[in-house]
């Protein structure tokens, strides 16, 4: 591991270090008028949520790394302190790059980049239409960090009004392969939250998991599993009962097992189709003395947690004590 201190590297080295290592980040479109009445339009990737009551965001229109003047976003958000911000998705990011370009202060990047401005309701700035989401937000501080080029200026905003695309929603929730949106990482790689990059983690709300601590010696010494599996078999609320063990080791191990084909090729196969039931099964015909026996019985267990089966997946984990293997 490499051990960097911010002063003993230039700033432009700092700056990739942060774009590498911190993300992927949202995009932030950012709407803004001058003083003067012209329009700005540029993308912020410095750019998060920070609150719900009231509704709080913040971005970076940091000092330009060249000779450390103000942009547009920053100016015009000083002179009347509104501006609209919408969401990035992968239908409009090789718009959103030309709007980054650094265009003088007169030049609208509304008709440079193709998209279509459209009156907000209760701020100057206008929205964008492409987006499917869109804030209407006024200034509520801006802080500064340093004068140098590349220095955060954080401006904290409240957002007045949402406007979402009513086609993403199910159930109240926006879902991620309907929106579609695109994230920065370093240099010129973005990222797309949608399609195999989507997975669910149950979040630990209503119930509080008995934590790693409480994991069997024998499953947390496993070759088998990841910290993630680990992390899984961690967030539940209690283990199963020796009595359960036994019950289960019963249904599975008694079953019938005419024209089931058993043996490694066999497990090997339902591996790769993901079918942890045949794969339990198949290592349980497995003589008690062969040592793949445990790992078999073990990887069945982790096929079936990163397929959401997390009570077979701690029922079949358990096995390996019940059988003594171990």
């Amino acid at each position: 591991m490499i051990h960097i201190q911010p002063k003993d590297i230039s700033v432009p080295e700092v700056q990739r270090l942060m774009q590498g290592g911190i993300g992927p980040r949202p995009i932030a479109l950012v709407s803004t008028i001058s003083k003067e009445g012209l329009h700005n339009l540029s993308p912020f990737s410095f750019f998060n949520a920070f609150g719900a009551n009231p509704p709080i965001v913040a971005f970076s229109p940091s000092r330009r790394g060249k000779d450390a003047t103000f942009k547009d976003t920053y100016n015009n958000l000083i002179s009347n302190g509104e501006c609209v911000i919408q969401c990035v998705t992968y239908s409009m990011v090789e718009q959103i790059s030309l709007a980054s370009t650094e265009y003088a202060p007169d030049v609208n990047e509304f008709i440079k980049s193709g998209l279509t401005p459209i009156d907000s309701d209760l701020v100057k700035p206008k929205r964008v239409k492409e987006s499917p989401f869109q804030m209407e937000c006024i200034l509520k501080e801006m802080k500064n960090y340093g004068t140098g080029g590349s220095s955060a200026n954080i401006a904290i905003c409240e957002v007045l009004k949402f406007h979402v695309a009513e086609d993403l929603f199910e159930n109240g929730i926006i879902i991620p392969e309907k929106i579609d949106l695109v994230g920065r990482m370093s240099a010129d790689f973005y990222c797309r939250a949608s399609g195999n990059s989507i997975f669910v983690v149950q979040k630990p709300v209503s119930k509080k998991g008995i934590g790693f601590d409480s994991l069997p010696v024998f499953i947390k010494e496993s070759n088998i599993y990841t910290a993630n599996n680990l992390g899984k078999l961690a967030n539940v609320e209690s283990i199963p009962s020796d009595e359960e063990v036994e019950k289960f080791y019963k249904e599975k191990f008694e079953a019938d097992t005419r024209n089931f084909e058993s043996g490694k090729e066999a497990f090997s196969r339902y591996e790769r189709l993901k079918d942890y039931e045949k794969m339990l099964k198949a290592a349980l015909l497995l003589d008690p003395r062969d040592p793949a026996k445990k790992d078999f019985i073990e990887l069945s267990a982790k096929c079936a947690l990163e397929e959401n089966n997390v009570s077979f997946a701690w029922l079949a984990a358990l096995l390996v004590n019940l059988l003594k293997l171990i």
